[in-house]
């Protein structure tokens, strides 16, 4: 008699866990042998048929991968790491059948975005090729949780459903949420590209219109966050971030804000220990890496103590080294590898400031919306030594304006990067400096 299908979504071959230090991962999982060793013995003990996608004769096709999504009796998905197909599948399958879909993950996994928030069969997963004592509890766990969740609601039926039908007066209230979302996102921009005083003003009235405390969408909340955090003070910052709702309080975007602030207003200490946290409880980005590095940079500045600056250099070098298209991490590197001259670091600041160019040039070409994507580039044409490249943002700039390049902001780094190699190199990136501070408006007279 034909069993019910099982569909398993996993990584295969050895992926990299990624996972931070102290968790408990292994550096690598072999994904291949968690599923002949462990995963397909438990979906067989279940009752099921397993199939995985790479067993197919040939290559599986998108149209064949979403219909045995649509239609298998159970789908089980492995997120033990981040893996963009994966979640894909994940989503097709919640969006597809009402039940029938389970997650397993190791128990050191940090799930990213709303899987986070999702049930998981947990199990153990110490080393890179899982023993046989192992496999066998592994077995044991997700073959005895099969049958208890595989009936669970998918939380995209839990929302809607009825679906396809929708209620007229749900509709009709969400489309009056994002028409009121779209008149949000327009006063918000507006208050970002204004100057001076007048973009402090009008953060200050989208927070005193938009948030009087208690429930807000996070999508509000989140866009006066960063209003708040570039048009005002790290004080006002602090202060809207504690009057938020606890949910949004304790969300790890919130929390990285809050250190960034903590540390602007110069407690550094604190800012370093909220983030290493954050890194133990919701795993480890570039985002928070280059937070970290950013900290120690400030107490190097102020301590001048060697340690701060090698803790620097090395949450800089740990950041970059996550997520290569993030260029916040390598752009600090240059000039603290410079800063230390020890042997070597001549070397690693020509490559990082070159790591840093090729990530910016990719956030352009994808159209990246960051006001300090330009800034960046600049300085790390600088930071580089790259003569050409630094003229050919300089004739940019003049085209531009000054004002899209935050050249008041940027031109002493610059300066400061060209100082710091020898002629003619030094002579030939300073006249470049020169252009670019005529294009500056002349100060006021001092009275």
């Amino acid at each position: 008699m034909p069993r019910p299908i099982c569909f398993m979504i996993m990584p295969y071959s050895t992926k990299p866990t990624s996972a931070s230090q102290g968790s408990g991962a292994p550096d690598k999982v072999n994904f291949d042998r968690l599923w002949e060793a462990a995963l397909r013995p438990a979906i067989d003990q279940a009752g099921y048929e397993p199939v995985r996608a790479n067993e197919d004769i040939g290559a599986l096709i998108i149209t064949e991968m979403i219909e045995r999504l649509a239609i298998s009796d159970l789908v089980l998905a492995d997120v033990s790491i981040p893996n963009g197909n994966v979640y894909y599948e994940v989503g097709i399958r919640h969006a597809a059948q009402k039940q029938g879909c389970i997650m397993t993950a190791a128990t050191w996994s940090k799930p990213l975005f709303d899987i986070d928030q999702m049930r998981r069969i947990r199990y153990p997963l110490p080393t890179e090729s899982i023993s046989d004592d192992v496999a066998a509890e592994i077995k044991r766990i997700v073959a005895a949780a099969i049958p208890v969740m595989s009936a669970g609601d998918s939380p995209f039926y839990q929302v809607f459903p009825k679906y396809p039908e929708f209620d007229p007066v749900r509709a009709t209230s969400f489309k009056k949420s994002v028409e009121e979302l779209s008149r949000f996102q327009a006063e918000i921009i507006a208050a970002r590209t204004a100057t001076g005083q007048d973009r402090r003003t009008r953060a200050l009235d989208l927070r005193a219109r938009y948030y009087t405390g208690g429930p807000v969408q996070k999508a509000v909340a989140i866009e006066l966050l960063y209003t708040l955090r570039d048009s005002t003070d790290w004080t006002t910052t602090l202060e809207f971030i504690d009057t938020l709702p606890g949910d949004l309080r304790n969300s790890p975007l919130v929390k990285e804000q809050r250190a960034l602030a903590l540390s602007k207003s110069g407690d550094h200490d604190t800012a370093i220990g909220a983030l290493r946290e954050l890194i133990s409880s919701s795993g480890d980005t570039s985002e928070r890496r280059g937070l970290l590095g950013g900290r120690y940079k400030k107490k190097w500045n102020t301590t001048h103590n060697p340690a701060d600056l090698d803790r620097a250099i090395a949450e800089y070098e740990t950041g970059m080294k996550l997520d290569l298209n993030d260029y916040y991490p390598s752009s600090n590197l240059a000039r603290l590898y410079r800063t230390r001259k020890r042997k070597g670091d001549d070397d690693k600041a020509r490559i990082s400031a070159a790591v840093t160019v090729i990530a910016c040039e990719r956030a352009r070409l994808r159209k990246t919306d960051d006001e300090w994507l330009n800034p960046t580039l600049l300085g790390a044409a600088f930071d580089a030594g790259d003569v050409d490249k630094a003229q050919e943002l300089a004739d940019q700039v003049a085209m531009d304006g000054y004002g899209a390049w935050k050249l008041e902001t940027t031109l002493d780094d610059c300066r400061t990067a060209a100082g710091l190699y020898e002629d003619p190199r030094r002579s030939e990136l300073l006249a470049i400096v020169g252009q670019l501070e005529a294009l500056l408006p002349p100060k006021p007279a001092a009275k």
